[in-house]
């Protein structure tokens, strides 16, 4: 299944398929699993990982309600997108962060996966106006 396509067949988008948008929708909705699964993932570990279990789960919900925004194309509301992009951007970068202090490979594997979805998010920025 492509996103990209279902984007596409959307009557208000026509000609004006964001690729950029497309991608960040579809990595922050990926970077969702990831920051769902090493906060569960966390939860098993013999030391106490409050503190990353709780960035994961916030870093989650953020990402998927990004991803939900970003392929809503009925009607425009380019400061909430823009907004929500930005909020995700930030997010992933804590989230990151806070899993790069952890030795487990599920938090680097996090790691990678919050900067990858940042960066995605970054690109996408500048083409939603």
């Amino acid at each position: 299944m492509s996103l990209e396509k279902m984007i596409q067949l959307h009557p208000d988008v026509g000609s004006d398929f964001n690729a950029l948008l497309a991608t960040a929708a579809r990595h922050s909705m990926l970077c969702s699993l990831f920051c769902t699964s090493c906060a569960d993932a966390c939860s098993g570990e013999a030391m106490d990982m409050r503190q990353c279990i709780r960035t994961c789960s916030d870093c989650a919900d953020i990402c998927v309600a990004t991803a939900r925004v970003a392929v809503r194309r009925t009607g425009q509301n380019i400061a909430m997108l823009r907004t929500q992009l930005e909020t995700c951007i930030r997010a992933c970068e804590l989230c990151a962060e806070e899993c790069e202090k952890h030795d487990h490979d599920h938090c680097k594997l996090c790691a990678t996966m919050c900067r990858e979805c940042a960066d995605d998010c970054r690109k996408a920025l500048p083409t939603v106006n």
